[in-house]
């Protein structure tokens, strides 16, 4: 029996790439998927059904149960059919991984509002529209005596745990969404639901858009392919199974390597009782700066 045998997921952004891997090994692990992208490209202009489509026949190929869905996450009736899709066809809802995105790279100077505003629109919102309808349900499931277990594993990025130039606007939408995935574990414990997040390092059509990363992600003979899609998989199928004992935790995970992330924590301390001055912030503050 697989570890997610009989469980009904939700695997947005799941027509190429993570995705993809994602919907693959969850049907293998015995979850019933709901395969939803929009199919637009890297910069989210245009809509393609066949991306999802083919995903989902290829695992009913393979005897799993599937179902493809072209909705928008970053739309707000889109993101609410799109559960109520996993409700229809499979009778309930147990996972969401909340994985699409886009990328409008600029650096702060030459960004217009449009591109700030598409990719916090999928990114943000498209984590926040397809969770908020999800625990609507699983609240009300919860108070009808049918609640158990629920999960949420969301989508973050080194470019926003970490900062990286020329992605302010994916950047802040990725670190976002790692506070995000934390309010909601805090919030919807009451309801049996975890919420985790991860930050992957993989070969997929964002990342290859970045200059200088295809020839580092690019295979390497028969040595182990850390940059391989499928290596992130397992980690986010872990994090759905009922047994999951995280909830509003961030891993990194890449190749073979996984590693917790430590939140925001408060570093030095200079306490006094009585209000600071400017001249004396300047002295205490000051040494801070010299030693980075």
């Amino acid at each position: 029996m697989g570890s997610l045998e009989g469980r009904v997921a939700i695997i947005t952004g799941a027509g190429r790439g993570l995705g993809r891997e994602h919907a693959l090994l969850f049907a293998a692990e015995g979850a019933k998927v709901v395969v939803n992208d929009l199919g637009a490209a890297n910069d989210g202009a245009g809509a393609d059904a066949t991306p999802a489509e083919e995903v989902a026949a290829e695992i009913r190929a393979r005897g799993g149960q599937a179902v493809a869905d072209h909705s928008s996450v970053a739309d707000w009736e889109g993101a609410q059919q799109l559960v109520n899709t996993a409700i229809t066809t499979f009778g309930d809802l147990d996972i969401l991984v909340n994985n699409a995105g886009i990328l409008r790279d600029r650096v702060l100077v030459n960004m217009t509002e449009q591109e700030w505003d598409d990719v916090i629109a999928v990114h943000l919102k498209g984590h926040f529209a397809p969770t908020r309808w999800a625990a609507a349900y699983w609240r009300e499931q919860h108070k009808a005596g049918s609640g158990k277990r629920r999960n949420l594993v969301h989508t973050s990025s080194t470019s926003g745990l970490f900062s990286n130039p020329g992605q302010s606007n994916y950047g802040a939408a990725k670190s976002g969404i790692a506070t995000f995935s934390q309010i909601v574990a805090k919030e919807l414990a009451r309801y049996d639901v975890i919420s985790n997040c991860i930050a992957p390092g993989a070969r997929t059509r964002l990342t290859l858009a970045t200059p200088g990363l295809e020839e580092i992600m690019t295979p390497k003979g028969d040595a182990f392919d850390e940059w391989d899609p499928a290596n992130v998989s397992p980690l986010v199928a872990y994090l759905s199974t009922a047994e999951c004992p995280f909830t509003g935790e961030t891993f990194f995970v890449q190749g073979g390597v996984v590693k917790r992330v430590q939140s925001w924590t408060m570093a030095e301390t200079f306490e006094q009782g009585e209000q600071w001055t400017v001249a004396g912030l300047a002295a205490a503050l000051g040494p801070i700066a010299a030693e980075r």
